[in-house]
């Protein structure tokens, strides 16, 4: 038994070599956990949507996106360069965020990646809910079916105890959320009205269900320390900005999505105290945004309402592509297109998230979530 396991850990270390050569890019050996497993939208995505079938699923698979990455080519990220979930895996001593679970699929590397590195689930238009832009991404519930899976794979390769040590050490990073508040608004604005208490209360309701479902699924698979964050100031993206006629957010989305965190904060504390050995922390993108909104200059912004790739008016009314207008230095706009942060943004979050003030995150920060110890 124990020669069978050497012989399947020794596999999975040439498949995982062949598998860097062939995606391109190093991998660190981490020194504070050994995998992340990632699942969220397009704010953590990194290449599933370019691997769904339709015209209408969202893809960031032409250029400009990823003018700033390694080789300035698209990657399927939403950004210029790196993500929200690259910058928690460099956080972590990854050289960048695991690959794409589609990607890993078609290629044949699943196994190898998912017990050295880990994969990535999110998909670009994805929510809580599963009729959130339904047909047209992965939603949170078949990100989990999909882990669910590549586990069962991991254990045939590896054994179930080698297999279960792993996930116990590893890093859970979710990112869900915000397409569902988009969704919500845009069913309002469709009847011309707002939505009741009771409306919400019920939205809110069937969201954390649906993100308790995931959340315990994976702890029942073994995972053991989650990294959230939450939903920001949705209300404040150019592409809602721009049908203000003074540029200004949407105060009632603003609101949805801090009524919903409150909520999220408020079941993870009892969900913790429910499933023994579960750690969490919740990463405050909302409250972080906030601060930066204020005093825009204070983190090095020059520009904190309008897009770096897009055109028309805040760069909301035309897609980010070739020969949009671009701006000139990314490193200074908050969004990168109509909807998504700039990498600049999403290495500060990381950071923010990671070991900064204690105000952007709860009850622990991630590095203290990564080192803990049940």
């Amino acid at each position: 038994m124990v020669a069978m396991k050497k012989k399947s850990v020794a596999l999975a270390v040439s498949l995982m070599i062949s598998m860097v050569q062939v995606l391109g890019g190093g991998v660190q050996p981490s020194k504070m956990t050994p995998a992340v497993y990632v699942f969220g939208d397009s704010t953590l995505d990194v290449g599933n949507n370019n691997h769904l079938p339709g015209k209408d699923v969202p893809r960031a698979n032409k250029p400009y996106y990823g003018i700033d990455s390694p080789g300035s080519k698209p990657t399927g990220r939403f950004s210029n360069g790196f993500n929200a979930a690259d910058y928690v895996a460099k956080n972590l001593g990854f050289d960048k965020s695991p690959p794409a679970y589609l990607v890993l699929k078609a290629r044949s590397y699943l196994v190898p990646a998912a017990l050295l590195m880990g994969v990535s689930y999110a998909s670009a238009g994805a929510g809580i809910l599963d009729s959130t832009n339904a047909g047209r991404n992965i939603p949170l519930s078949k990100q989990v079916i999909y882990f669910n899976s590549t586990k069962a794979e991991m254990v045939a390769k590896a054994g179930s105890g080698a297999v279960s040590d792993l996930l116990a050490k590893s890093f859970f990073l979710f990112g869900v959320g915000s397409n569902d508040m988009f969704a919500f608004a845009a069913a309002q604005q469709k009847l011309n009205r707002s939505a009741t208490p009771d409306e919400v209360k019920a939205f809110y309701t069937s969201l954390i269900s649906n993100y308790s479902a995931a959340i315990t699924e994976l702890y029942g698979l073994g995972a053991r320390k989650m990294g959230i964050i939450n939903v920001g100031p949705v209300g404040c993206v150019p592409s809602v900005r721009v049908a203000n006629a003074t540029g200004g957010c949407n105060d009632g989305m603003n609101q949805l999505a801090a009524g919903f965190d409150a909520a999220l904060r408020t079941h993870m504390s009892g969900l913790a105290a429910r499933l023994p050995g579960l750690a969490y922390s919740i990463a405050d993108s909302y409250a972080l945004t906030q601060v930066t909104f204020a005093n825009p200059l204070a983190a090095g912004y020059a520009n904190a309402d309008s897009a770096c790739c897009g055109g028309g008016r805040l760069g909301a009314e035309a897609p980010c592509q070739r020969g949009a207008p671009l701006c000139g230095d990314r490193d200074r706009f908050v969004f990168w297109d109509s909807v998504h942060p700039s990498q600049q943004s999403n290495k500060l979050g990381a950071k923010a998230y990671f070991d900064g003030p204690a105000q952007f995150t709860t009850p622990i920060n991630f590095k203290q979530l990564a080192n803990y110890k049940s």
